[in-house]
C-alpha cells in the first residue's frame, strides 16, 4: 500500500469530521455519556478493524475513547487509514 501525499490526506481530512493529522498518523477523539458506551463504540471498532484486517491504537479515559492510525507496514497514512478512520466513524 502506497503512502499519500500531503495534499491527499489533507483533503481527507477535511472531509473526515474530528480527525486531524499527527505527524505519519491521524487521530480523532469520540465523547460518550458514559464509561459504557465508550466500551461498546470500541467494540464495533474492534469488530470493522478485523473485518478491514487494519487495527487502530485504542485510548479509552471513561467517556473518552482516542483512536490513532497509521499503516505501520508502508510507515505512514495509506488510504486504509482513510478506510478505517470512515468505519470508525459509522461504529459512532
Amino acid at each position: 500500500m502506497s503512502l499519500l501525499g500531503d495534499a491527499a490526506i489533507a483533503a481527507a481530512i477535511e472531509r473526515l469530521q474530528g480527525w486531524a493529522r499527527d505527524g505519519n498518523t491521524i487521530r480523532a477523539e469520540y465523547r460518550f455519556r458514559d464509561f459504557s458506551e465508550a466500551v461498546a463504540f470500541v467494540n464495533r471498532v474492534a469488530e470493522a478493524a478485523n473485518r478491514a484486517d487494519h487495527h487502530p491504537d485504542i485510548c479509552v479515559r471513561y467517556n473518552r475513547v482516542e483512536l490513532t492510525l497509521a499503516t505501520h507496514s508502508a510507515g505512514g497514512i495509506t488510504e486504509k487509514d482513510l478506510a478505517m478512520a470512515e468505519a470508525c466513524d459509522r461504529a459512532a
